[in-house]
């Protein structure tokens, strides 16, 4: 069912069993796995069906520290949030990932892979994926041109991804969502207030708003943040009336440890005799799974680095792209697109010229490093307040030692194998000559990926929400999302937010 809160009378009261706030890739996971089971869910979405400039433009904010992309431009903010414009790349975390590492600050989470594995494999239907099987054994049944450098497993291994189609969930779920008997989709409802019992014990209910000067409160048993790792932490934040700090804020750590994929050109890689290279380089047309260059665990924790991977594109492609950083760069997210898209497009051109071109050896190593948690890389608030009266986001992008080392160690690591096996010379980018130099430059970019802002801790003094996505110490307040996650991981976040939301579903059906 689907209701445009645009057109209800003023002052409306809606209720229900279960209330999920926001539209996107979690959301609408969670809405899904509620279809048609007897329970009232209300699902709230700031936006429309098409994209609306002022709904937009409630996404602004502003950022320090290290460069980042404009944040009115980050999101989309309509039914289907940014799965309208992600790149459909997935994999899911690896082990230690999920270990306490002694080198790692604030580094563990209080559940492993294995408590996701059920739920991986439901979030690839629902990105119209194959089987859950991210082993190269098993892809080379099928593919068997996939074939791997000749390098020490016990030091570099392959680590697999595969392609959405990208799935668009604003178009792919749009008529199972309104047509559903029991999904009550309001659109137009943006939260601008979350309301707290005198003891910010519970939710009593939610303060919703539109352009129209329409103001709603949504009452539910259970409540459900999937707005984003930005505006999660931005609302918790804002809703001040009870608790002063902001809700789930008592120890000062709601939108603190955000964390981005660090994803910039590192080196180049030089072959000494022309090689296979189709398990590593992305093949539009076919869109069939490839894999980027990783350190295997042993390597991670004897070195002390972070996780990351490396993918490899033909140099003479690569020399034609703009760093994303700077092709990025438009507050309007749709012109943004375009230039993305016109940036890859041009450089594709190359492609029929480098397949051509015989013997061709040189490639460039492209890094997806995660960036160690850090407690003063956060998201506040501003002095300025949107239309709706919320104040804006104030983002502080902050990185350490830890992650300019990693990609340093990496790549020395990397270089040292390639020379062993005989293969090829890996060349580092000029920003990693200086071993004493920690600093980023600025083309240093990152996947548009959110994360950290209400990390996941069994200990309320160390995170936001607990195992089960439960914000500490209120007891009908969840969050969905990678803002949950403790650390960031090497593969993009899509896939694993997208379980972690469905695992947090099968939690609220069974309590």
């Amino acid at each position: 069912m689907h209701i445009d809160a645009r057109e209800l009378d003023n002052n409306t009261i809606i209720e229900g069993d279960l209330c999920i706030v926001g539209a996107g890739a979690a959301g609408i996971s969670m809405a899904l796995d509620w279809n048609g089971n007897g329970k009232k869910v209300i699902l709230l979405e700031g936006g429309g069906f098409e994209y609306d400039d002022k709904i937009q433009d409630l996404y602004t904010g502003n950022s320090t520290g290290q460069r980042y992309y404009p944040l009115r431009s980050c999101r989309l903010h309509l039914f289907g949030g940014t799965t309208g414009h992600w790149g459909g790349m997935c994999a899911p975390l690896d082990p230690i990932d999920f270990k306490k590492r002694n080198w790692v600050p604030d580094s563990g989470w209080p559940i492993t892979l294995d408590d996701l594995v059920p739920f991986y494999s439901k979030a690839q239907n629902l990105f119209e994926l194959d089987a859950y099987h991210y082993d190269l054994h098993y892809w080379q049944k099928e593919y068997p041109d996939l074939t791997p450098f000749p390098l020490d497993k016990n030091i570099i291994w392959s680590k697999m991804w595969q392609f959405s189609p990208p799935t668009r969930f604003g178009k792919s779920y749009k008529e199972t969502i309104v047509k559903s008997p029991n999904i009550h989709l309001y659109t137009y409802a943006n939260l601008t207030k979350i309301v707290t019992n005198n003891a910010v014990s519970s939710i009593k209910e939610l303060i919703v708003k539109n352009h129209h000067g329409k103001t709603h409160r949504v009452r539910a048993k259970k409540f459900v943040l999937a707005c984003g790792a930005i505006q999660n932490a931005r609302i918790l934040l804002a809703s001040r009336s009870v608790a002063k700090k902001g809700i789930g804020n008592d120890n000062d750590l709601v939108g603190r440890y955000f964390m981005e994929h660090l994803e910039i050109k590192s080196a180049e890689l030089w072959l000494k005799k022309p090689l296979s290279t189709d398990l590593y380089i992305f093949d539009y047309s076919t869109r069939k799974p490839r894999a980027e260059l990783a350190l295997t665990q042993d390597i991670q924790e004897e070195t002390r680095i972070l996780n990351g991977s490396a993918s490899l594109t033909p140099l003479l492609i690569a020399k034609q792209q703009t760093p994303l950083i700077d092709v990025w760069s438009n507050e309007d997210p749709r012109k943004s697109f375009d230039k993305l898209v016109a940036n890859f497009r041009e450089s594709r051109e190359q492609n029929d010229a480098w397949k051509d071109k015989k013997g061709n050896r040189a490639f460039e190593l492209f890094t997806r490093m995660e960036q160690a948690p850090n407690l003063n890389s956060r998201v506040s608030l501003s002095d300025e307040k949107d239309a709706l009266g919320v104040p804006r986001p104030q983002l502080h992008w902050e990185l350490t030692e830890l992650d300019k080392y990693s990609i340093r160690k990496f790549y020395h690591i990397l270089g040292i194998q390639m020379g062993k096996a005989g293969i090829g010379r890996v060349k580092l980018e000029e920003f990693l000559w200086d071993d004493n130099d920690n600093s980023m430059p600025d083309e240093l970019g990152g996947g548009w990926h959110h994360m950290g802002t209400t990390r996941m801790s069994a200990d309320p003094n160390k995170g936001v929400v607990d195992e089960n996505c439960k914000v500490h110490g209120i007891s009908n307040l969840f969050i969905a999302g990678s803002g949950c996650f403790s650390t960031a991981g090497a593969p993009n976040p899509t896939l694993t937010l997208v379980a972690l939301s469905l695992r947090l579903s099968d939690y609220l059906k069974s309590n």
